[in-house]
């Protein structure tokens, strides 16, 4: 999960998501970070089942916070499928 300001990371936080549960680990990196949940809407669902990444937006927030928006993905640190990757040594 990142936080997002003027299309810089302010904060993030990496999670564990078994068998693809989002919504435990979402709710998990935001008590992390001491944020309100946001409220997950059919789009957000949508999006996870085609590009496992969500984006909420301050709208999608009961409380203020401080950030233009909080990015959602999943990635599988283990998959040895290297066609998302730069070839950055530090890729491993």
């Amino acid at each position: 999960m990142k936080l997002m300001r003027k299309n810089k990371i302010s904060l993030d936080t990496v999670e564990p998501c078994p068998d693809g549960q989002w919504q435990p680990a979402l709710s998990a990196a935001c008590h992390r970070l001491d944020l309100p949940m946001p409220v997950v809407v059919p789009k957000h669902e949508r999006d996870w089942q085609t590009f496992r990444q969500i984006r909420f937006l301050p709208e999608h927030f009961l409380e203020h916070i401080p950030y233009d928006r909080m990015e959602v993905e999943w990635f599988d640190p283990d998959s040895k499928d290297t066609r998302h990757r730069s070839d950055d040594p530090r890729n491993g």
